[in-house]
């Protein structure tokens, strides 16, 4: 699930939102705020109803958020490191930079953030029970009431054993453990989440011609979404399964073409874009060291009028924000590295020469060539 915005980073990790995250806050606080509370508390201004929604809506959001950062600490003391967290509309994605060791971990992993879903539906509801036994009704103790119903709701979504929720990972968990094979469990739970994934369209699609409206729509977006996750996924794991055993030195474009420092950008258009079939060209030092990785959309930021006065290593990534790779680092671990790398490219250096630049091209090359030699 991709990260449309940034919100900052927590405890060291990058927390991200995709789209579908303000589609379902939009769609709670509307239905809340017009919908939900007006009927069951009437008679109250229409800002207290927004206002309603609104807290409820922010305090769902952490509720995700919550169920996640559960996902990360448990990771992490599995010895797997989490890059970036991603809300979405049924959740959330922890993006591990490695697998857990051990179905044991792998179950962990998933199974804690239904846990916390369900730790908080609870307390919402303590709260809830606190609160009508103090004599404060009304519309407080419906949006309390409403936290616990989505958090139990929640909860109960994610166990689906379909990937990519986390019932898929659990179910993975266990297929691993009973077949001693991760990867083969790995599709079989994306597998499981098309076919999860399509129930809901057709599901949603027989709703509608009967006249459900929106309620209809609903199940067909959230398999769509589903359907596509589960599919990437599937995906995801089958090139991993090729790229094993693999290094990145087998896959790199070997002996790139190199810039070298001081080059203003006009002489670069001129001289190497041109001339050279390539989108990305590493920048170096008098001593052919390299100090940044300088891309065509860089150059293309440029107005023409700079292009005369910007030197390539100006307009260029620094080295410290390249992803740099070895050419005996194995493939399958990189290519989760570079998912999360901005330009999806890498540069591949071997002592403080480069040896090549690995790409998306590079990769879709090699696992080609692997499906060729697999007949």
């Amino acid at each position: 699930m991709s990260e449309t915005f940034r919100l900052g980073r927590l405890f060291g990790v990058r927390i991200g939102v995709n789209w579908s995250v303000v589609v379902i806050l939009v769609l709670v606080v509307v239905g809340l705020a017009a919908g939900r509370f007006p009927v069951l508390y009437p008679d109250l201004p229409t800002g207290v109803y927004l206002a309603a929604g609104l807290v409820a809506g922010g305090v769902f959001l952490g509720s995700l958020l919550a169920h996640e950062l559960a996902h990360a600490v448990v990771a992490g003391r599995n010895g797997v490191e989490v890059e970036a967290i991603t809300l979405w509309m049924f959740g959330g994605v922890a993006k591990l930079k490695g697998e857990p060791a051990s179905p044991r971990a792998d179950l962990w992993v998933a199974a804690v953030g239904p846990l916390v879903s369900v730790v908080l539906a609870l307390l919402f509801t303590g709260v809830a029970v606190i609160l009508n036994q103090a004599g404060v009704s009304g519309l407080v103790t419906g949006v309390v009431e409403w936290l616990a119903l989505i958090n139990g709701l929640l909860a109960a979504f994610n166990l689906v054993p379909a990937a990519p929720l986390d019932g898929g990972r659990i179910l993975r968990a266990v297929w691993w453990a009973a077949t001693g094979d991760r990867v083969r469990a790995a599709v079989r739970a994306a597998q499981a989440g098309r076919v999860f994934g399509w129930a809901l369209i057709a599901g949603g699609i027989g709703l509608t011609a009967i006249g459900a409206g929106l309620g209809g729509v609903w199940f067909v977006l959230i398999g769509w979404f589903i359907t596509m996750a589960a599919h990437g996924e599937e995906d995801y794991v089958r090139m991993q399964s090729s790229l094993a055993g693999v290094r990145v030195g087998e896959v790199m474009t070997a002996n790139p073409v190199t810039v070298p420092a001081g080059t203003t950008v006009a002489e670069f258009v001129s001289d190497y874009v041109f001339t050279h079939p390539f989108s990305t060209f590493p920048i170096v030092d008098a001593a052919e060291r390299p100090i940044g990785l300088l891309a065509l959309r860089d150059v293309k930021r440029l107005p023409l009028g700079q292009r005369e006065v910007t030197r390539v290593e100006d307009a260029a990534v620094p080295l410290p924000w390249v992803l740099v790779l070895a050419p005996q680092e194995p493939m399958d671990a990189a290519i989760e590295r570079l998912n999360l790398a901005q330009s999806g490219r890498a540069l591949v250096v071997d002592g403080d020469r480069i040896a090549g630049i690995v790409s998306p091209v590079d990769i879709v090359r090699r696992l080609e060539a692997a499906e060729i030699a697999r007949g």
